[in-house]
């Protein structure tokens, strides 16, 4: 043997002893595809013939083509994709068993995927199954984890068959409602979990009078009627408040969130100028509201150099070169025009000449 080839050999031989045991999902992902790919074979070749031009003497004489070798050939070419290298290995490796489903048993075995995948390879189960025989997982094959889950190993020959509950349900079968959810409805096989409110954690109704155990950012107080409910706790009215500074704290069912302060604010105690408790740099606090210090329009210049202009802006101001002047490494010279060049002297014609011109043209 050819030492290259071993390698693929070794592959192929370690697939083919995976396949003949069976145990695996990835054996009945690819029998499935199979399946279904023949059924999609068989659909698309119901119309079609042997295409010699005499289709009466070809099904005399050849047998009809619906049950032909030459139909089930054409089916099986289009199994697998080219570069499917483990569908192809399947389907050479079970060929006498598709052949035969396909000349004596597709009349009394009408699911090509039942005979082939589930009873006769054996690498697959009916839906609602799992594990080397086939057991009903939890809940029934009809409604597997009572319709809230899924079965692990579910239609094929691997998996223990424990359910993955949906987030409102929980236990064996997902019959039990998991931690905030509350049960409306219940029986052997069925149930329904509803949301409890968000005020709890364990409730037995829809409001925050039903908690049993309240959520993170609710307390338990009592009423006026002396019963028990769950409310929000404020954290922005913390005697240390949660945010840093240049935030504010603003309260939210069961939390809270920490929001920037208006630019003018240095510290605040919510949103907007109005709300500061000190102001930063280039804002002055003005009828309990920060506003912008016009820098401009003090006494004192703050723009100083020559040629220089002041504009305002909020917070702060900016030193521009005024009209007719540019900043040239920091100073604000003037703007030179190009000298406009001489325009050639117009050319005259004497009278003298013009009159000439006219004799001439009378000649």
């Amino acid at each position: 043997m050819d030492c290259k080839s071993f390698p693929v050999v070794f592959v192929g031989l370690l697939l083919l002893c995976r396949f003949s045991s069976g145990q695996d999902k990835l054996s009945c992902s690819i029998c499935r595809k199979i399946a279904g790919n023949c059924l999609k074979g068989i659909e698309n070749t119901s119309r079609k013939n042997f295409g010699g031009g005499n289709t009466d003497w070809e099904e005399r004489y050849l047998s009809k083509y619906e049950i032909s070798e030459t139909r089930l050939v054409e089916i099986m070419e289009s199994l697998c994709e080219n570069s499917d290298f483990e569908c192809h290995l399947m389907v050479e490796t079970n060929e006498e068993h598709i052949e035969r489903w396909w000349f004596t048993k597709q009349k009394d075995h009408s699911d090509f995927f039942h005979w082939f995948c589930v009873d006769t390879i054996t690498v697959c189960c009916p839906a609602g199954s799992f594990g080397v025989d086939c057991v009903d997982c939890p809940g029934g094959v009809d409604r597997p984890c009572s319709g809230h889950g899924t079965c692990n190993g579910d239609g094929t020959r691997t998996g223990d068959g424990s359910c993955s509950c949906t987030k409102e349900y929980k236990g064996e079968e997902c019959l039990d409602c998991a931690d905030g959810y509350y049960s409306t409805f219940q029986n052997e096989t069925h149930s329904l979990c509803t949301a409890c409110h968000p005020a709890c954690k364990l409730c037995t109704g829809p409001s925050n009078h039903n908690c049993s155990e309240c959520a993170s950012g609710w307390v338990q107080t009592i009423t006026s009627e002396d019963k028990f409910i769950c409310v929000d706790v404020d954290e922005c009215a913390a005697d240390i408040l949660p945010c840093k500074q240049h935030e504010y704290c603003s309260n939210t069912e069961g939390s809270f969130s920490c929001e920037a302060c208006h630019d003018a604010c240095d510290a605040c105690s919510g949103e907007g100028p109005e709300k500061c408790i000190n102001c930063t740099t280039g804002y002055t606090m003005e009828e309990q509201k920060c506003v912008d210090i016009n820098e401009c329009s003090q006494s004192e210049q703050v723009c100083t150099s020559e040629n220089e202009d002041c504009v305002n802006t909020d917070g702060s101001f900016t030193c521009v070169c005024t009209v007719g002047h540019e900043n040239h490494n920091g100073i604000c010279v003037e703007i030179k025009t190009p000298v406009e060049e001489e325009m050639p002297e117009e050319t005259h014609v004497e009278p003298k000449m013009l009159a000439d011109d006219a004799f001439h043209e009378d000649l």
